[in-house]
């Protein structure tokens, strides 16, 4: 059974910085792409960021471009994202999501998100 658990969320001040975790099991997880999606408040998911299995190539939304930047683990079955610079506009739940590089897939295999809300 796939899983993927994320933490790492809180409340955090405009310019502050997170990083966010997502624990894999139940699959070969070197094997597949991975990204982070989010949900803001009253939208639909947004695609954030990307990496390839092996961690070679990254991709990034460009309203994160240069502050937020993903990576992996495979020997700890583990996909993280820094976020830094954080801006109200970031506030949301944040997924990674299964098998996907670039775009929203919904059938793609997602957590239960972590909460991340900038305010001063």
């Amino acid at each position: 059974e796939v899983q993927l658990v994320e933490s790492g969320g809180g409340l955090v001040q405009p310019g502050g910085s997170l990083r966010l975790t997502c624990a894999a099991s139940g699959f070969w997880f070197r094997a597949y792409d991975m990204s982070w999606v989010r949900q803001a408040p009253g939208k639909g998911l947004e695609w954030v960021a990307g990496i390839a299995n092996g961690g070679d190539s990254t991709t990034y939304a460009d309203s994160v471009k240069g502050r937020f930047t993903i990576s992996r683990d495979d020997a700890k079955n583990t996909l993280y994202l820094q976020l830094n610079s954080l801006a109200t506009e970031d506030t949301a739940m944040y997924y990674c999501t299964k098998g996907v590089l670039r775009g929203v897939s919904h059938s793609a295999p997602r957590g239960r998100g972590t909460q991340v809300t900038v305010s001063s």
